[in-house]
């Protein structure tokens, strides 16, 4: 059996398994996925992220996403931010400003180094997508939120009760109302002005953090009139601050990315 060299890095929590397949082809990632995330008998993780070169000359690399359960992913705001780290400190580019090519699109990454180190990641995430939350009611037992799509679907809840998560997760990821399933967002807004936010993210659970969840909290509270253009998002495993620009509609996320380690393990 072949060895693959993997590297773990989090996002506020948000944890995945990262691997160059320039250098290490996956020929089945989906499968892999599931082998590898399982947290008692792999390597544990939210989910495996392909990073490779653009096939588009548009962009400059390329990042494809599976989730715990192997299902693949459009798009995620944290895992985007752990590539630029990876990218620029792995010696992979010199460009503090990439280009990163997804399932849903071109994002752009700004990467804010310091003394070598990245220390923080601005991606542009586009602009996002509301419809009409009436046609997300289906029937009586879908709870009123706000639909909003970064790229992916997103189905955002405010109430006091944000642990309600582990129980309605589940619930409304796969009602009717959603037929290719929903990430879900459950958001309190703290006297201080933050948003409080715990997400039940498409394919994987209960995450730490959820990047474009964020981004859809943040333009379901400015749509709802429920937060200022300028917010931050306190998931359970950190912070983020999101910006929804009025002179270009675009949403744009700010926060951290970490390594945790390296490792070697059999295909």
């Amino acid at each position: 059996m072949s060895k693959i060299r993997f590297t773990k890095m989090h996002g506020c929590g948000n944890d995945y398994i990262y691997v160059d397949v320039t250098r290490h082809p996956i020929a089945h990632p989906g499968e892999t996925s599931v082998r590898w995330s399982d947290r008692h008998k792999g390597i544990g993780s939210d989910g495996l992220v392909l990073i490779d070169r653009s096939p588009l000359p548009e962009a400059d690399f390329s990042m494809r996403i599976f989730n715990a359960d192997g299902s693949e992913a459009m798009m995620c705001g944290n895992a985007s931010r752990c590539i630029g780290k990876y990218l620029y400190e792995r010696g992979l580019t010199t460009k503090t400003d990439i280009r990163l090519l997804t399932l849903s699109g071109i994002k752009l990454l700004h990467l804010h180094v310091v003394e070598g180190s990245v220390g923080s990641v601005t991606v542009d995430m586009g602009e996002p997508i509301l419809e009409d939350e009436r046609q997300y009611k289906a029937t009586s037992t879908i709870v009123d939120g706000t639909f909003v799509s970064m790229g992916n679907p997103h189905y955002v809840i405010f109430t006091e009760d944000i642990d309600q998560v582990g129980e309605k997760g589940p619930q409304l990821e796969h009602h009717p109302s959603f037929p290719q399933r929903c990430n879900i967002e459950f958001a309190h807004i703290r006297p201080d002005g933050r948003i409080r936010t715990r997400v039940w993210e498409r394919g994987s659970g209960i995450t730490q953090a959820c990047g474009t969840g964020a981004c859809a909290t943040a333009v379901a509270a400015i749509t709802n009139g429920l937060a200022p253009r300028v917010s931050d998002i306190v998931m359970d495993g950190g912070t983020l601050q999101i910006e929804w620009s009025e002179s270009d509609n675009h949403v744009y996320m700010t926060g951290p990315a970490t390594f945790v380690f390296d490792g070697e393990i059999e295909l």
